[in-house]
């Protein structure tokens, strides 16, 4: 076969168009081997992926996790085929078995890319536009790994500049997360990202002019990103020339993010399923693949048909990666020996560890005075502001209620941003009204590594949030939310803004630590738990989500086994306990009144604090015995939500004082009262508890 190159810009040869055409029969033949899976866009898309992964992305498939490779996300992750089929072409460690494998139980081809399962695969993707923030998250932790370790470094010359890629698809840009979070990127000048859009017209009713009517290039110029189109060969194909020529025009636009349009067939070149809804979503089925071979001058016969001679052309991706990597490496080493302090804290940080000392500055609260653990957590970050520079974060513009500001004179903005505190390495983040897509970009900041990150909003408006809350805990991803006002004792504000369902829904999403202190010192040993458990291994990280009052609330000596999760806050005083009682966050106080009504009525009883029952259900069954002893029937829980989350804990005998419907505007303490959350109603649902027992 010939090698002679068919363009001038760009080195394209017959084989390398022969490797593209391989690429379209495997996602054919994988969708129809199994029966099911997305096999259009991945022919669709075959010279885009091609070309990123073999002509211009810096990658080496022998080491997935080099710190200097461009970062690629597919955010049409319907599309699996796209990236499973170059991470096999070029290297990564699939086989033609595994493609063959597509959608089985037990592969590495899952249907839809997952981040720690399959190697190359940056991130966890399907719910669509959720890869594209996490590319823009990435793209930021990009500029403020540069900020930690080489920030005079002219643009394009330090060893931490690389490209965050990323495919999304007509779905992706519906969503209106990618919305928020291309917006954001326009206004933070993200020009280390670059979006290439599928424009291929069709979703799975059918052409998408039944939804969408909008001029997309305009949108994201209105955003504030470079914008270009590539028009289709004659032939209808994608043009790798085209292609080649916008994505290297985009990576040398550094001020501005990139947007390509690429003109796509769904499908091509199927004679008869091209440019159908069919093709989206479904098998093509044996005759269209037959004639779809014969088109591309494959044997109709054979299935998963991959030549020496294409392999063996792709697999040059590792000798280029290798040659790519050692380049890198020289820079690298440059820079270690003219930043050695630097270079020091790169590696304790890309080792994941924290600074000797931390501990030292977290702040101990006074017992007695009453604090809202938002401002304990507020405390807590400025504190450690000065000795984690890693630690960053933000709000969706919830700041001076989230307290989530670490730095009041550095935000990451982008040169030119005309406040006096911008800084394109700054520390507080603004997200902007932007839940969603704040959510998800903390997710690919964390992906992204060498960074710690954290988000603040209002609880309520978790919901917002909650898809990318929960890939936060399918990827195991350490990122750590703030939600502040975390109750009706929010007050005011009434139903729209008071929580009540929240907590315990997002208790059950499995993975995602939930931690609601009782106090300013829990908040703080919560805090310091939270940072203790940060990694970077896949299947031991996890998401955190601190549940804060925006009510002051008493101060309680620390106790050291807050971090386990649930321990004694006060024991039974004449005895042993007869009852107990757990609470967790701001009805801690109404336990502990409570627990000093049924001591002085001659009943001995055990106040519990639980901050976060994920942490506790850690702990060895002698442990949680002994906080909880199986002998004491008479328990009782109090939580101002609903009660879903106690039924296990207080048993058949027990009493659950929660809250079951939604709140009203009033001042917190009206609204504790009228609902029921006092000593005396939690005193009075211990009496029925213990008469419960005695039956």
């Amino acid at each position: 076969m010939s090698t002679k190159p068919t363009t001038t810009d760009l080195q394209w040869t017959e084989l390398d168009q022969r490797a593209v055409d391989t690429v379209r029969v495997l996602a054919a033949d994988a969708v129809q081997k199994v029966g099911n899976g997305h096999p259009g866009t991945a022919m669709s898309l075959a010279p885009a992926a091609y070309t990123l992964f073999q002509k211009v992305m810096r990658h080496d498939p022998a080491d997935a996790d080099w710190t200097g490779r461009d970062r690629f996300v597919l955010s049409a992750g319907h599309s699996s085929l796209t990236l499973y089929i170059q991470l096999y072409l070029a290297g990564y460690g699939l086989e033609l078995d595994d493609l063959k494998a597509f959608r089985t139980w037990g592969s590495k081809t899952p249907g839809h890319p997952e981040y720690g399962h399959t190697t190359g695969v940056e991130t966890t993707t399907g719910p669509l536009g959720q890869g594209v923030a996490n590319a823009v998250g990435m793209a930021m932790a990009s500029r403020y790994e540069r900020g930690l370790f080489d920030p005079e470094a002219a643009p394009g010359t330090s060893p931490f500049d690389h490209t965050i890629w990323v495919i999304a698809g007509d779905g992706c840009l519906q969503e209106g997360i990618s919305a928020e979070a291309s917006s954001l990127a326009g206004h933070q000048k993200l020009g280390n990202l670059v979006l290439l859009w599928d424009d291929n017209h069709i979703s799975i009713e059918g052409d998408t002019e039944t939804a969408v009517s909008e001029d997309t290039l305009k949108r994201y110029e209105s955003y504030g990103w470079h914008v270009q189109r590539v028009d289709q060969s004659p032939s209808g194909d994608l043009d790798p020339e085209g292609l080649y020529r916008a994505l290297l025009a985009a990576k040398a636009e550094t001020e501005r993010p990139s947007f390509i349009a690429a003109r796509s067939i769904i499908a091509w070149p199927a004679p008869n399923a091209q440019n159908t809804e069919a093709a989206h979503g479904s098998a093509l089925g044996d005759e269209e693949i037959a004639a779809t071979k014969r088109v591309l001058g494959f044997d109709p016969e054979k299935t998963f048909e991959v030549s020496d001679e294409v392999i063996s052309h792709t697999r040059e991706a590792l000798d280029r990666g290798r040659e790519a990597k050692a380049e890198w490496e020289k820079s690298f080493a440059a820079w270690r020996t003219a930043s050695p302090e630097r270079a020091a804290e790169f590696d304790r940080i890309s080792a994941g560890e924290l600074p000797e000392g931390w501990e030292d500055k977290l702040p101990v609260f006074e017992a007695g005075h009453g604090v809202a653990t938002r401002a304990a957590s507020g405390k807590v970050l400025q504190a450690l502001g000065g000795v984690i520079p890693e630690l960053w974060g933000g709000s969706a513009d919830l700041a001076g209620s989230n307290n989530t500001t670490i730095d009041k004179t550095s935000s990451f903005l982008p040169a030119g941003n005309p406040l006096p505190e911008a800084d394109p390495y700054g520390r507080t983040i603004h997200f902007g009204i932007r839940e969603h897509a704040m959510a998800a970009a903390m997710n690919g900041i964390a992906l992204h590594g060498n960074t710690r990150i954290y988000g603040g909003t209002f609880l309520v408006f978790s919901d917002y949030m909650r898809n990318a809350v929960r890939l936060s805990a399918l990827m195991h991803l350490p990122v750590t939310y703030v939600w502040t006002h975390d109750s009706v004792g929010l007050g005011e504000d009434g139903p729209t803004h008071q929580p009540v369902e929240h907590i315990a829904s997002l208790r059950a999403i499995p993975g995602l630590n939930v931690v609601r202190p009782a106090d300013a010192n829990e908040t703080t040993i919560a805090w310091r738990e939270i940072l203790r458990r940060y990694t970077k291994v896949f299947g031991k990280g996890a998401p955190h989500g601190l549940a804060l009052t925006r009510q002051g609330v008493p101060t309680y000596a620390a106790n050291e086994n807050a971090a386990k999760g649930g321990y004694v806050l006060f024991e039974a005083e004449g005895g042993e306990p007869q009852a107990v009682l757990i609470g967790t966050g701001s009805e801690v106080q109404l336990a502990v009144e409570a627990r000093d009504e049924l001591q002085a009525a001659g009943v001995p009883t055990r106040v519990v604090s639980m901050p976060c029952v994920e942490w506790f259900e850690e702990q060895d069954q002698e442990y949680k015995d002994s906080v909880l002893p199986p002998s004491v029937k008479a328990r009782v829980a109090v939580e101002a939500g609903i009660g879903l989350t106690w039924h296990r804990y207080v048993g058949d005998a027990g009493r659950i004082v929660s809250l079951e419907h939604f709140g009203a505007s009033a001042d917190a303490k009206v609204l504790f009262r009228e609902f029921g959350f006092t000593a005396g109603h939690v005193a009075a649902a211990a009496r029925e508890s213990l008469d419960a027992t005695a039956r």
